[in-house]
């Protein structure tokens, strides 16, 4: 890989970490806020739900999508390829699609509540 496009994408990782961490911060700010102000009526309730759109299939999702990432990576140890052939990518993306389609059959086989 070359050394400009790790340099970019470690910043990018940093940025969009940083980013995360504030807006679940400020997300939490204001529900304690909107808490600690007093009686809470059903509309107040609502938009403290759709506060935090994580729901509980959130952590199944991304540790299907990084399993399969990381089992790709893996995998494309063990096969020689040439220096610029597209397999490693082609084949990461696979492994990733794979982990959303793993996802989508767990959630959806699911029985709903």
């Amino acid at each position: 890989m070359d050394q400009h496009v790790a340099v970019f994408l470690v910043v990018a990782i940093i940025v969009i970490t940083i980013a995360w961490v504030i807006i679940s911060w400020y997300n939490f700010r204001l529900k304690k806020r909107i808490i600690e102000s007093g009686p809470i009526n059903e509309e107040a309730m609502g938009f403290l739900k759709n506060l935090s759109p994580t729901s509980n299939t959130e952590s199944l999702k991304w540790g299907c999508i990084i399993f399969a990432g990381g089992l790709g990576l893996v995998l494309l140890q063990y096969i020689p390829y040439a220096e610029y052939s597209a397999l490693p990518y082609g084949l990461e993306a696979m492994f990733i699609a794979a982990g959303f389609l793993t996802y989508y059959y767990l959630v959806n086989r699911k029985p709903k509540q």
